[in-house]
């Protein structure tokens, strides 16, 4: 019975280690994790997670452009197959466009076959559309163990987290929202939002408090690959 009670008690340990590694934002097995940039600029980057999506792109396109600012967006290669032309549209912009995975399965307790092609057919329908820059990546809920890093170690890329998640309560107002997101930002924050989804409107709507309170206390919008270089990091690799 001793036996029995130490070995629960050792696979509990180990599933709560692995449940906690795969969340962590500051912390993997292989290669490098930015959840923030280290830096003496006020910069921080504002990223957007999922899609491109008809009708809800064009509502992002508008508020950036008309306050000047380029961001980092985190397309699904699914997202980017079925709606190329709102890709096309961020791509001539000026924006940053991130790999979220081909499908935004959770890529833990995966084969690296499984995760290389995930991240090849996103890369290609990023570059099928015209993309030419850097192409950083960011995990599907940001989850990830040992398979991934390994596999974006081994081509020498970044994963990309974030330390501002204003919009975590997908209940939140739009000034919530916005009151989150400049309150907690710090010079080389990166900020995660979900403005994709038909439920985010809020979101959406916090997106031009939240660019002006930031404007506000000083900072500088910049995309991902620009504050990695403002830290010293390496920008994420150039895909194929």
């Amino acid at each position: 019975m001793k036996r029995l009670l130490a070995l629960l008690l050792a696979l509990a340990v180990l599933t709560g280690g692995a449940y906690l590694l795969s969340k962590a934002r500051g912390f993997q097995l292989f290669g490098t994790v930015v959840a923030r940039v280290e830096t003496g600029q006020p910069l921080v980057a504002l990223t957007f997670d999922d899609g491109p999506v008809p009708g809800q792109t064009e509502q992002l396109l508008g508020v950036l452009a008309g306050r000047g600012v380029r961001a980092t967006f985190f397309v699904t290669g699914r997202e980017a197959r079925l709606h190329e032309a709102e890709l096309r549209a961020l791509i001539a912009a000026g924006h940053e466009i991130g790999n979220h995975s081909f499908s935004h399965e959770r890529m833990v307790l995966v084969r690296p076959a499984w995760v290389e092609d995930e991240l090849a057919r996103t890369d290609a329908a990023i570059r099928a559309a015209g993309y030419e820059g850097p192409i950083p990546f960011r995990p599907p809920f940001g989850k990830r163990l040992v398979v991934l890093p390994w596999v974006l170690d081994r081509q020498g890329r970044v994963t990309v987290m974030w330390d501002v998640e204003p919009d975590s309560d997908p209940n939140a107002g739009a000034e919530r929202i916005a009151r989150d997101a400049i309150a907690t930002a710090e010079a080389g924050s990166i900020i995660l939002l979900h403005a994709m989804d038909d439920s985010r409107g809020a979101t959406r709507d916090a997106l031009p408090q939240i660019i002006d309170g930031l404007h506000a206390r000083g900072f500088r919008l910049v995309t991902v690959s620009d504050l990695l270089a403002a830290g010293d990091i390496a920008p994420a690799a150039r895909a194929p």
